[in-house]
């Protein structure tokens, strides 16, 4: 197949070819010009240049009547079915049904909200869209954009912003903490205090370099600093930390009540006032009008506010 020579044709106004097709179909420059509700000069002017450009009278007068040429006649069916073919791309719709699409869907997570949420995003997938498979990882905010760049992720969920031009986010809730220990090694019935909190040795989360974890902005602004022993990359270290040494692991409040008792340790409020991001769904700008990416951003959403209405209904009940 000859390949397309993208220099010389941009020197053809493609808009003559709509005219042609008018002025073929119509055999006459009033009506071409009506049909496209434009002035006649500037149709008639339209023939002019497709008969320079094309060598050829395109249409002639034959009694009272405006016919093809035979070059015209010969074009007029290629050309009919390239403006069909256009037409068709440029109107089109991309069809989705999630309980057929087979489709990779790629995420990026802070922490531990990729066991908070895939889990039951996966039970609902199985049922609902059972060829859209999904592969997730860490992604720290250091390197999620890039990520989002390349296409290596779809969707990242986490402490991410999503103010520049070329991502797209919702908020999704605001995280609050909570530490956990084991009541066997640290006195379960001494209240923890802002002092004791600070004396106390800490275990935290993190996925940068940074001995304070992720709260070591959140520290920063109250101007505090923990006695951190460990800050490992996800919760299960931590929380299998506080059981085994008499630490405090610092988490998600989430995290915590589903899975501080796992691990026979209790829950208690941090005493400080920790300010840390909302947690954000974000994506390429280039994925945005996706209709198979935007039915499973719908989802992720919905997932996330039964959950939080179950959370809801359980603590109403105890």
């Amino acid at each position: 197949m000859k390949p397309i020579d993208h220099f010389n044709l941009k020197s053809f106004d493609l808009n003559l070819l709509i005219a042609f097709d008018v002025l073929v179909s119509e055999r006459s420059v009033t009506k071409a010009a009506r049909r496209l509700r434009i002035q006649q000069p500037a149709m008639s002017h339209a023939l002019a240049t497709l008969r320079m450009l094309l060598g050829d009278e395109v249409l002639v007068r034959t009694g009272t009547v405006m016919q093809p040429t035979a070059k015209a006649s010969a074009m007029a069916s290629h050309v009919g079915e390239l403006l069909r073919q256009a037409q068709n791309i440029l109107m089109s719709e991309e069809q989705f049904d999630p309980a057929t699409e087979q489709r990779i869907f790629r995420f990026g997570f802070s922490s531990e909200l990729e066991v908070f949420l895939m889990p039951k995003l996966a039970a609902y997938l199985q049922q609902n869209a059972p060829g859209i498979r999904l592969l997730s990882r860490g992604s720290p905010r250091s390197e999620v954009y890039t990520l989002l760049d390349t296409g290596a992720l779809d969707i990242a969920v986490g402490c991410f912003d999503f103010g520049l031009e070329r991502y797209c986010g919702v908020s999704l809730y605001q995280q609050s903490l909570a530490c956990c220990f084991n009541p066997k090694l640290i006195d379960p019935d001494a209240p923890i205090t802002v002092e004791r909190y600070l004396a106390l040795p800490h275990v935290l989360m993190t996925l940068k370099d940074d001995i304070q974890g992720c709260l070591s902005e959140a520290l920063m602004q109250i101007g505090q600093e923990l006695n951190v022993v460990l800050a490992a990359s996800d919760f299960l270290t931590a929380l299998a930390a506080a059981a085994a040494a008499p630490v405090l692991a610092t988490i998600p409040s989430r995290i915590a009540q589903q899975h501080a008792a796992d691990f026979g340790l209790v829950v208690r409020p941090v005493p400080l006032d920790l300010r840390i991001p909302a947690v954000s769904m974000i994506w390429s700008a280039r994925s945005d009008r996706d209709p198979a990416a935007m039915w499973l951003r719908d989802v992720v959403v919905s997932v996330l506010e039964n959950t939080a209405r179950l959370e809801l209904l359980i603590g109403i009940e105890n």
